[in-house]
């Protein structure tokens, strides 16, 4: 009996500091969201705004923040570029984004391909231009990882690096990438809530469960890259349902080991 006590005890103090967690999260990403109206979401492929970002863009939206997209190719790995840009302007439509928000890049040195290393002075021009003409105060994408390690994510990361060491962005404009996590918490769903709360964070985004299946529909019109495996991803990927993000100076630090590793 006295076990079971113990247990519960844990158990109520676990969730009560949780709910702080939670309670502070909120309060950090209203002020932030306060302070920074208008957003770019820098992405690589069409299908990465729902299978990446949507917590976040649906976050966005909630708050009424003006929110610019700037996908980097056309998705033209298996020579679908017209498809995908279609697939891409619909999935945007059903999560809210105005199309005259969306920009799709289809530049010869930017193919889609995960073998290939994209120009980073070219991704960094076109951002910063994105930057200028949307007078952008905050800045989202990839970590150094890129979440699933393709090229083509961890290119934008590098012209966030650089942007960010040469000071490129305008005053107050803050940059923030997507955290990569472990193979086994990617797919721990909902389940990696709480270690994405107890983890330093900038910016957490929670999907409600209305906004997962406005995810899930806009992700069903991507239909060309529909395959089974896919399917697992919707269900049990953690980015359908938590965004935590970190900012680009903790990350730059990490890598040059004055904080240890905390993926």
């Amino acid at each position: 009996m006295p076990g079971v006590v113990v247990v519960f005890v844990f158990v109520v103090l676990l969730l009560l500091l949780l709910v702080l967690l939670w309670a502070r999260s909120a309060r950090t990403a209203h002020d932030l969201l306060v302070s920074t109206p208008r957003t770019l979401l820098v992405t690589a492929h069409p299908d990465d705004e729902c299978m990446f970002f949507a917590p976040t863009v649906l976050e966005l939206l909630r708050r009424r923040c003006s929110l610019f997209m700037l996908c980097l190719s056309t998705g033209n790995y298996r020579n679908e570029a017209e498809v995908r840009k279609k697939e891409l302007l619909r999935s945007c439509h059903v999560l809210g984004v105005s199309p005259s928000n969306v920009t799709i890049i289809d530049h010869r040195e930017l193919p889609d391909n995960p073998t290939i290393s994209w120009n980073v002075q070219l991704v960094t021009d076109l951002i910063l231009r994105h930057v200028k003409e949307h007078r952008i105060d905050l800045m989202l994408s990839f970590d150094q990882w890129g979440v699933s390690g393709h090229a083509n994510h961890v290119a934008i990361y590098q012209a966030f690096r650089y942007i960010y060491v040469h000071k490129l962005t305008p005053p107050g404009c803050r940059m923030l990438c997507l955290h990569s996590v472990t193979l086994l918490r990617k797919y721990s769903s909902l389940l990696e809530l709480p270690l994405a709360l107890l983890q330093p964070h900038v910016l957490l985004c929670l999907a409600r469960c209305s906004q997962y299946r406005q995810a899930l529909k806009a992700m069903m019109c991507h239909r060309s890259q529909m395959l089974w495996f896919r399917w697992l991803y919707l269900l049990f990927s953690r980015y359908m349902f938590v965004n935590t993000f970190w900012d680009v100076s903790k990350i730059e630090l990490e890598l040059c080991g004055a904080i240890p590793d905390s993926r």
